[in-house]
C-alpha cells in the first residue's frame, strides 16, 4: 500500500470516529429535541430548570414559547441561533467554565429585545418616538421587564 492511500485511510477513519462521536453525543444529549418548539426541551439540561420553572409561572406561558423570545422569527435565524447556542452550551458545560446561574449573552439579549419589540410593536413605537428619548439612547424592554418571560 502506498503512502497516499494509507494517509487517506487514516483521515477517513478519523473523520468516521469524529462523526460517530458527534452523532452519539447528539443522541445522548437529546439534541433532536431542541429542533422542536417544546419549552420542555430547554429543560433537558438541569441548568435551565430555573428558567423553565419561571416560564411556567409567567404571564407569557400562554402566548410565547422559549423560541418566540430567544430566537429570530425566520427559519434560518432560528435554527442557526439554536445550533450556535447549543454548541456553546454543550462545549462550556462539558469543558468547564459554564457560569451558574446561566447568563444571557449580548447577542441573545439583542435577539430577545427584538422579539419584545416585534410582539409589542404598537406600545414600543409610542415609547421610542417620544421626544424625551435622545437618538443615542436605546430603551431596553429587558432592563425594566426582566421577570416577564420567566420570573427571576
Amino acid at each position: 500500500m502506498n503512502f497516499h492511500l494509507a494517509k487517506l485511510m487514516i483521515m477517513g477513519i478519523g473523520l468516521g470516529l469524529a462523526a460517530g462521536v458527534g452523532l452519539y453525543t447528539f443522541w445522548y444529549g437529546k439534541g433532536y429535541s431542541y429542533m422542536s418548539n417544546d419549552p420542555g426541551a430547554c429543560a433537558n439540561c438541569h441548568i435551565m430548570n430555573e428558567q423553565y420553572d419561571g416560564w411556567l409561572k409567567s404571564s407569557h406561558k400562554t402566548v410565547a414559547t422559549c423560541n418566540d423570545c430567544h430566537t429570530p422569527n425566520d427559519t434560518i435565524g432560528k435554527y442557526s441561533t439554536k445550533a450556535w447556542n447549543g454548541f456553546w452550551h454543550s462545549y462550556f458545560f462539558t469543558a468547564g467554565g459554564f457560569h451558574e446561574p446561566i447568563r444571557i449573552t449580548e447577542r441573545n439579549r439583542q435577539i430577545t429585545e427584538a422579539s419584545c419589540r416585534t410582539c409589542h410593536q404598537q406600545m414600543v413605537h409610542s415609547i421610542t418616538v417620544s421626544e424625551t428619548i435622545k437618538d443615542s439612547e436605546q430603551v431596553s424592554c429587558i432592563m425594566c421587564h426582566r421577570s416577564v418571560g420567566h420570573m427571576h
